[in-house]
């Protein structure tokens, strides 16, 4: 999820741990700390872009790591603090504050290693957008109650709830998600396409509209569903997937992590000379968020490049009304 949920998540988790044991604005601030120090690994580079990309939410995901860390966190705080006998508590919140970042993280579609050092395997379960009103400005009125009333019974019973919605709709989110993957299923049988994998996730800011990408052997089908569609079926349009370039590409090592990382879920093209690979999970057609320049075609084998990241450009003067009139269930499509 973005930075300012996490830190909001944080801090509320704090202030639900401490209560009224320690001032509500220290437990707020240390939640919010604990809440953002996962995502520092943001500011270590190694070395390329992909590997930039497959590596983050990697170590500092880590529900091992941060299980260590945290209860030492904890201690040193409550010592720093002068709260030595409110070490257990602390130790709880920071805890809670530093494994709820990669937990959260994991119900969006990127991938979060959250078993590292045991297993790089990159968690996405992609049922909420990586920024969503929805699930944050709850968390932001029950916390600014709890702080504004300076830990007031109310106050700090507007915080539970408000954690206790953010939870629900994080379920919301599933259970939606797997209606439309049993819609999109059907639609996908009923034409024909024997799909090997489908991903539904939700488009920006919501979980009213819903993107659907599945994957046959030499193809991928784009498709949306609104909560407000009145057809069951899910319209899909078929792109080339660029089977004909894996030979070529297939010894490459940033396109070998990328296929890993993202499930399969990706495009290999030719952009002139420059050979490209897309991972289909995140962006739009054609607008891909992770898209790379990874090779060559100026001699035989294929000359490597140092990957670089292409940039993504939208015509928001397209797909803004496209947006809403998607999710209001006009069936219109964004493909010229």
């Amino acid at each position: 999820m973005d930075s300012v949920t996490q830190a909001v998540l944080g801090a509320a988790v704090g202030v639900a741990v401490m209560g009224r044991r320690t001032g509500v604005w220290k437990a707020a601030v240390a939640g919010a700390v604990a809440g953002t120090v996962p995502d520092l690994d943001v500011l270590v580079s190694h070395g390329d872009p992909v590997l930039d990309m497959v590596q983050h939410r990697s170590h500092s995901h880590s529900l091992f790591w941060l299980s260590l860390a945290g209860p030492v966190a904890g201690w040193l705080l409550a010592r720093l603090l002068g709260e030595g006998a409110l070490r257990w508590r602390w130790s709880l919140a920071i805890w809670l504050g530093l494994v709820t970042h990669p937990l959260l993280d994991a119900f969006t579609v990127y991938g979060t290693q959250l078993l590292q050092p045991f297993s790089d395997r990159p968690y996405g379960l992609g049922s909420v957008f990586i920024v969503d009103p929805f699930y944050t400005v709850p968390l932001m009125v029950g916390l600014a109650w709890a702080l504004r009333s300076r830990g007031s019974p109310r106050g700090l019973a507007a915080n539970r709830l408000a954690l206790a919605v953010s939870c629900a709709y994080l379920g919301w989110g599933v259970a939606v998600q797997q209606h439309v993957e049993t819609a999109a299923r059907e639609s996908l049988a009923a034409h024909g396409v024997a799909a090997q994998r489908v991903l539904v996730s939700p488009a920006a800011f919501t979980s009213g509209l819903w993107r659907v990408v599945a994957i046959d052997d030499g193809h991928y089908y784009e498709g949306f569903r609104s909560l407000f569609d009145r057809s069951p079926h899910v319209a899909f349009d078929r792109y080339d997937r660029g089977a004909a370039l894996e030979p070529a590409m297939a010894s490459i090592d940033a396109v070998r992590r990328l296929q890993a990382f993202s499930h399969g879920y990706y495009r290999l093209f030719e952009r002139g000379d420059r050979l490209m690979i897309s991972d289909l999970r995140m962006g739009m057609e054609p607008n891909y968020l992770f898209t790379f320049e990874v090779a060559e075609r100026r001699s035989a084998p294929v000359a490597l490049v140092p990957p670089r990241q292409v940039g993504m450009r939208v015509d928001l003067s397209r797909a803004w009304p496209w947006y809403w009139q998607r999710l209001a269930g006009d069936p219109v499509s964004m493909r010229r």
